[in-house]
C-alpha cells in the first residue's frame, strides 16, 4: 500500500477541520492553504494545528495526497486552480475529490485533474465530521488507484472501496444523501406546512410521542439550518443524479428549494459554535417567513 507522509486539505471547514485533526493524531503532517477562506475557517486551521502555506504552488509542492473537501458549488472551481498549479510546478500529489457531487461531475473534475498528470480518487464522505480516530464517518472511494487514500485507513479514518470506477463513491454518497438530508427537508416542509395551518399540535399528536422516525427527524432538524446553504447544492447534485439514471429530479430539487427558503431566514447565518436553535423556533421562524 502507498505511504503517505503529508496531507494537504481544502478547505478546514467543520469536515476538513474534523479530517486533518484526525491525520494529526495518528502521526501525519497536515497541510493548508486559506486563500480567500473565511475567518472562521482560519480560526479552525489555527486551532487543530494545521501548517499554512500562501499558495496552491506551494501546497501542492509538499503534500503527498490532497484532499477537496469543500462546498460543491467550489469543487469544480476549485479543481481548476489546484490543476493549474499542478502544470506549473509538476508536482504529482494524488488529489482525492472528496465533495458531495453527483458522478458526471466528479467525471468532469478527475479529466481537469488528471490532464495536470495525477492520480485521482473519487471519494463520498457518509457521516458527521471526525473528532477522534475511529470515528463513525465512513470514506467511501473509488477509482483505478485509490492505494494512496486506502493508507489513510491506518491513520483514524475508516475508508472502504466500492469500486473501480471514478463516479461509483460519489453516486453512493449521492444516494444515501438522499434519504437523509432529502428526508430531513421533507419532514421540514411538512412541519412548516402544519404550522402555516395551525395543525401543528394535532399533526404531532398523531405521529405519537413513541413514533421512533418521527423522533429521529424530529431531533435531527435543529442542526440542520446552518448547513442549509451548503446542502442546496448537493441536493441539487442528487437530483442530477437522478435524471442520469432515467429518475424524476423533481423530489431533490423540491428539497434543494426548502434549503433555499431556510437559507434566506437568519436560521442560516448560526456557526457551528453556536447553540442550535429549538425546533420551534425554527419551525416558528419559516412560518412567519411564508406569512410575515
Amino acid at each position: 500500500m502507498a505511504e503517505v507522509h503529508t496531507v494537504g486539505i481544502l478547505s478546514p471547514g467543520e469536515m476538513g477541520t474534523g479530517i486533518g485533526r484526525v491525520l494529526r493524531e495518528t502521526g501525519l503532517d497536515v497541510v493548508t492553504c486559506l486563500v480567500g477562506r473565511s475567518e472562521l475557517t482560519r480560526l479552525r486551521a489555527e486551532e487543530a494545528s494545521f501548517r499554512t502555506v500562501p499558495d496552491y504552488d506551494e501546497l501542492v509542492l509538499r503534500v503527498d495526497l490532497l484532499l477537496s473537501v469543500l462546498v460543491p458549488a467550489e469543487a469544480r472551481t476549485i479543481a481548476e486552480q489546484v490543476a493549474a498549479s499542478l502544470r506549473r510546478t509538476g508536482a504529482q500529489p494524488v488529489y482525492v475529490e472528496c465533495n458531495a457531487i453527483a458522478p458526471h461531475t466528479v467525471r468532469e473534475i478527475a479529466g481537469v485533474i488528471t490532464d495536470a498528470g495525477v492520480v485521482f480518487v473519487d471519494a463520498g464522505i457518509i457521516g458527521g465530521p471526525p473528532r477522534h480516530p475511529g470515528d463513525s464517518a465512513r470514506f467511501y472511494c473509488s477509482g483505478p488507484d485509490t492505494g494512496a487514500f486506502e493508507a489513510l485507513g491506518q491513520h483514524g479514518l475508516d475508508v472502504r472501496a466500492v469500486g473501480p470506477e471514478i463516479g461509483q463513491a460519489s453516486g453512493l454518497k449521492m444516494v444515501y444523501a438522499a434519504s437523509t438530508k432529502g428526508t430531513t427537508a421533507l419532514w421540514t416542509e411538512l412541519l412548516v406546512a402544519a404550522r402555516s395551518l395551525g395543525l401543528g399540535e394535532a399533526l404531532l399528536a398523531e405521529l405519537g410521542s413513541n413514533n421512533p422516525v418521527a423522533r429521529h427527524q424530529l431531533t435531527g432538524i435543529p442542526g440542520m439550518p446552518r448547513r442549509a446553504r451548503r446542502w442546496v447544492g448537493e441536493m441539487e447534485e442528487i437530483a442530477a443524479t437522478f435524471a442520469s439514471v432515467g429518475l424524476t429530479p423533481r423530489m431533490l430539487e423540491g428539497a434543494a428549494d426548502m434549503y433555499r427558503l431556510i437559507s434566506a431566514t437568519p436560521l442560516a447565518d448560526q456557526t457551528s459554535r453556536e447553540p442550535d436553535p429549538a425546533l420551534d423556533t425554527i419551525l416558528e421562524t419559516l412560518a412567519n417567513h411564508l406569512h410575515p
